[in-house]
């Protein structure tokens, strides 16, 4: 099972990826709305083949936004 799958079994929403200044001001906003924020490594071989080659070149400068309902 991969990282996304469990997380989306913990009721965990992909949202986008993203690297700063966004990452920061997405992370704001979306617990400004009420939700819990997780920040996750991308995991380039969930992404396109294109995708894939730029987010491996660029180390861990990208991140991936999870978002759920605060409980």
């Amino acid at each position: 099972m991969s990282r996304h799958d469990q997380l989306a079994a913990e009721g965990w929403i992909r949202q986008f990826i993203t690297d700063e200044p966004r990452l920061s001001e997405a992370v704001d906003e979306y617990r400004e709305l009420g939700f819990e924020v997780l920040i996750e490594p991308v995991e380039p071989l969930e992404t396109t083949r294109e995708c894939a080659t730029c987010l491996m070149a660029s180390g861990d400068r990208y991140k991936t936004i999870y978002t759920r309902r605060a409980k």
